[in-house]
């Protein structure tokens, strides 16, 4: 099985890293095209895959073909490709807003997946929403699933609801950011050296994060466990509570979600 892909940006390249760090599949099965020469020959020198001479090459020599372009191309890039795509071609969509009724449009054949992944998959943190055609099979199914999982976690869902995934799992990453970015200078603000409070807020939200995961715990619960009756932390969800925090952050997921449908 040959895997192709058909950009290299951030997503692109953490997906090859991925499947090279897993072992899925060997490093001659891996092969790349991008526009960008230079960083096409750059990834060839660091990673030492394959790299291909046009979409149309990739598309033709690949059984999966991975798009990571920007939604802008899409449409430009399938038409070019169309030829070269069979019945037992896997095409993956990484692009918000792209569906797969639009892809198998242009394309007429193939097997089409609609993926959303995110950033923290650049360090193999990543979660996946996955959405699959009517026609992918189990086995196909386990293919993107592993691809995927070697940069992270992986959800199956109905396609009609992954523009909310992306609004929770792939625009997130940058609230928490901001979220970890005020704790921080709140805690330079303290006297606290700026790296110690990077680390401290950081380390908090992961491990807060893993907590719910592992424990099976209701958020709400953990966070009962840290207020005590009277104590300094439940000062500061009083005061999270007044300012907003709850409200900010559910119309920040609506508004995103609001945005890639286009309202």
């Amino acid at each position: 099985m040959k895997i192709g892909f058909i950009g290299t940006g951030n997503m692109g390249t953490a997906l090859i890293k991925g499947l090279i760090n897993s072992k899925y599949v060997s490093l001659d099965s891996i092969c790349a095209y991008d526009i960008f020469k230079d960083k096409l020959l750059k990834l060839k020198e660091e990673l030492g895959i394959n790299i291909g001479n046009s979409n149309k090459e990739i598309a033709k020599e690949c059984d999966v073909i991975i798009l990571a372009i920007k939604p802008n191309v899409y449409n430009d890039i399938l038409l070019e490709i169309k030829d070269d795509i069979d019945e037992n071609k896997i095409i993956i969509i990484i692009a918000p807003g792209i569906t797969i009724e639009s892809v198998k449009n242009i394309l007429k054949k193939g097997k089409v997946v609609r993926t959303i992944p995110n950033t923290p998959a650049l360090i193999g943190e990543g979660v996946t929403a996955i959405s699959y055609s009517e026609n992918i099979s189990s086995n196909d199914k386990e293919i993107v699933e592993k691809i995927f999982g070697s940069c992270g976690e992986v959800v199956e869902i109905k396609e009609n609801l992954i523009d909310a995934a992306m609004a929770i799992s792939s625009c997130s990453p940058a609230f928490v950011y901001m979220f970890i970015e005020s704790l921080a200078d709140a805690g330079v603000s303290l006297g606290l050296p700026r790296d110690v409070s990077y680390k401290l807020a950081s380390k908090a939200v992961s491990g807060s994060g893993s907590m719910v995961l592992k424990t099976g715990m209701h958020p709400g619960y953990l966070k009962d466990m840290v207020t005590s009756p009277g104590g300094t932390t439940i000062q500061g969800v009083r005061t999270l509570e007044r300012l907003g925090l709850r409200s900010a952050l559910f119309e920040a997921v609506i508004s995103s979600y609001e945005k890639v449908k286009g309202n």
